[in-house]
């Protein structure tokens, strides 16, 4: 069997959203059969690509250059959708290319059943939101979509740290943060297939949340580090922007994240 950090790679090589998915899952599959028969299957090292393989479409642009549109709308619900599944298509990368980057650093077992369960997780979701949008007669790489969603993974490139910290708790607990408001939107819509989608996503991207808050504590007590301290420290470096309420303070501190940790870095109402 292949080591799980060159399975990473190689879904990262993987271009088609379909496609990369699909050996996402399998690879999920084959590691976590690995680890009923052994103790400690091999983590192995990798060689990543910058960037991952990505589609021809959706054509990549600015954020702000990407067009909005009103939710209230059948398009606009098409539009939502489509950046929810360029979102998971994203995460799909970044929880493997966290193993294949990463797998140099000595952790415990755990930390990679954690993100392997989390990258196959993030490859049902985003399945799931292509089902919804074909149903809708759409599809992913229909729209333009988001091109600086790989930039927190480009930046934290040589800090593992500042991994952790950017992508699942900024970016991921941001979707805790807004998840509920558009899963408002589809309900009112009387969209039930949607809403049932973002239901999962909801519930489960919590414990995504909640690996990252989990392995950054580790790190931080294996250096003898005050994790509020150096996580301040990693996102003002790190990530470009304040943070921005409101916050689902309920899902934050059930994943692992205090509020005194996201608050002091907080954009002023």
């Amino acid at each position: 069997m292949q080591s799980l950090a060159q399975m990473a790679e190689e879904v990262l090589r993987t271009a088609g959203g379909r496609e990369k998915t699909a050996l996402s899952r399998g690879f999920a599959k084959k590691w976590h059969m690995a680890r009923k028969n052994e103790n400690k299957p091999d983590v192995g090292t990798a060689n990543p690509p910058n960037h991952p393989a990505r589609p021809a479409t959706p054509q990549l642009l600015s954020p702000r250059d990407v067009p909005r549109r009103r939710s209230g709308s059948p398009q606009g619900r098409i539009a939502l959708l489509h950046a929810v599944a360029h979102i998971e298509l994203n995460a799909v990368d970044l929880h493997w290319d966290i193993i294949a980057r990463f797998s140099h650093i000595p952790m415990p077992i755990g930390f990679f059943d954690d993100w392997v369960k989390a990258a196959d997780e993030e490859s049902k979701h985003f399945n799931l939101m292509c089902d919804c949008l074909e149903k809708m007669g759409s599809h992913y790489g229909a729209l333009p979509a988001h091109a600086g969603m790989w930039r927190a993974a480009e930046d934290t490139a040589n800090d593992f740290m500042g991994r952790l910290a950017v992508v699942p708790m900024v970016l991921e607990a941001r979707g805790l943060d807004v998840t509920p408001g558009m899963i408002e939107v589809f309900r009112k819509a009387k969209v039930d297939d949607v809403v049932d989608a973002l239901e999962t996503i909801y519930a489960e991207e919590v414990a995504h949340v909640a690996y990252g808050s989990k392995w950054f504590h580790f790190l931080c007590g294996r250096e003898n580090l005050d994790p509020k301290t150096v996580f301040h420290d990693l996102v003002q470096t790190y990530f470009h922007s304040p943070l921005k309420p409101p916050f689902n303070e309920e899902k934050r501190a059930e994943a692992g994240l205090p509020p005194d940790f996201y608050w002091p870095l907080a954009v002023a109402d």
